[in-house]
């Protein structure tokens, strides 16, 4: 199992960089050592960012299907955007208000590179956007409405 890089840890900043061979069989032991830490932590998605590697990989799982995005990229955002409480394992205990797009479809290759085209809905539209944004260095708490985080501080 790996350890859950806590906030704020400065990679948590960073944008990550695109995995060239997915089918390196490093990259395939961290995807293994992802998914047992997100099952361990019972979370629902996990990006590498959040385990020490600055990689474009996440692992998500819902009602208990496994999703292994590598190099995504969203192609369509769509729906009404959602005010739904988000927690992230990087963040303990912490909950704040985000809105996400009720829908997404997302392009990026599984851990056999093969490529992959995922439309989604609800609950996983949600985790994707989330994970996404890891990837991009962007994290929940900046997309929490302004005056929860303001009641926080």
């Amino acid at each position: 199992m790996l350890e859950i890089v806590k906030y704020p840890n400065p990679i948590l900043r960073k944008k990550s960089e695109e995995i060239k061979d997915p089918t390196d069989p490093k990259i395939k032991q961290l995807i293994a050592d992802m998914t047992a830490t997100l099952r361990a932590h019972e979370g629902l998605g996990l990006a590498a960012s959040q385990v020490g590697y600055n990689l474009c990989l996440f692992v998500i799982e819902v009602d208990d299907e496994l999703f292994i995005l590598i190099n995504p990229q969203i192609k369509k955002l769509s729906g009404d955007e959602v005010l739904m409480e988000e927690g992230c394992l990087s963040f303990p205990g912490k909950y704040l208000p985000v809105k996400r797009y009720q829908k997404i479809k997302v392009k990026a290759l599984d851990s056999n590179g093969k490529k992959q085209m995922i439309r989604a809905k609800g609950l996983l539209a949600r985790a994707l956007q989330h994970e996404i944004d890891h990837l991009d260095g962007t994290l929940f708490i900046d997309r929490a409405k302004e005056e929860k985080k303001m009641e926080d501080e």
